[in-house]
């Protein structure tokens, strides 16, 4: 690729976030308006599209996010016809787009190796699909967009401000409110077999500032650590913080076939576009809720 740009800071004021009530939004959206930029929230409503004519940049990551939602038309309306709607807004406009897809597009089968964003694409649920449609309209006009577009494939995404997600909370988030609810973590059995590249919401919402700066260089770009560890490990790195033990369980039906047993992200050109990361580890993550005595 050669040598790495170089990053200029330009003078953005005024940010649009969507879905800036949910986990991911609202720590980026709170993260940007401490510093020294105007957000603006937005939610999904029936028909309607927010007003992108006096911002600088929109950052889109409202979206149904369930992989376990089976109405496809309810999925395709919210997450890939109001991007589409969307995106053709910001380019009328001139405004630079940020927007969330998602490791899911890469499939349930990969053992082992990292994925690359290059990579073919074997999506596994209406959401993973609808993630990987908007990427595909994305890549195929990329030579065409008259401002830039950067998208994102999160991998597994943890932190706080998860609570309202149920079932679908991380598995770091879930197994600390079991050891603090119910003096016990649940793990599926076999375990040890399944491993993420679990990456902190702190490490996302530097990419999306980071990506406020660049030159244009659209395109899509993984945000994972590169380094997988497994459900055994999150369940015992929190068991041992709390002194609790760890209950194994049958995985339910309706996960079996969909739940991804290894992800790893190839960071490559991420890095290569906005240098490197000190990546947040579950453990230091730990540390942190400690020493703000939210554990």
């Amino acid at each position: 690729m050669g040598g790495s740009p170089t990053l200029t800071k330009e003078f953005v004021m005024n940010i649009l976030i969507t879905g800036y009530q949910g986990f991911i939004g609202s720590n980026v959206f709170n993260f940007l308006g401490e510093k020294e930029y105007t957000v603006w929230g937005w939610e999904w409503e029936e028909g309607a599209l927010p007003n992108v004519k006096r911002v600088d940049r929109v950052i889109h990551l409202g979206a149904i996010s369930a992989t376990t939602e089976r109405d496809v038309e309810k999925v395709l309306t919210q997450n890939l016809e109001f991007s589409l709607e969307l995106l053709k807004h910001c380019q009328e406009y001139g405004v630079p787009m940020q927007y969330a897809s998602s490791a899911s597009v890469y499939g349930v089968e990969r053992t082992v190796g990292k994925s690359k964003e290059n990579d073919r694409a074997y999506p596994a649920s209406p959401y993973a699909w609808s993630k990987y449609l908007f990427d595909r309209v994305v890549m195929k006009n990329i030579d065409n967009f008259e401002t830039p577009v950067h998208g994102f494939r999160y991998f597994n995404v943890y932190g706080p401000g998860e609570e309202h997600k149920g079932n679908m909370m991380s598995p770091v988030s879930k197994f600390i409110m079991q050891a603090k609810d119910v003096g016990h973590i649940k793990l599926f059995k076999d375990s040890h077999l399944y491993e993420r590249d679990f990456v902190c919401v702190e490490d996302i919402m530097d990419v999306h500032e980071r990506f406020l700066n660049v030159p244009d260089n659209s395109g899509i770009y993984n945000v994972g650590t590169g380094t997988p560890v497994s459900f055994q490990y999150v369940g015992e790195q929190i068991a041992e913080r709390f002194g609790v033990p760890i209950e194994y369980i049958d995985m339910p039906d309706n996960l079996k076939g969909q739940y991804q047993t290894y992800t790893c992200a190839d960071t490559n050109k991420l890095t290569w576009l906005t240098g490197e990361y000190d990546w947040w580890t579950i453990p230091k993550y730990l540390d942190r809720l400690e020493e703000l005595g939210q554990l």
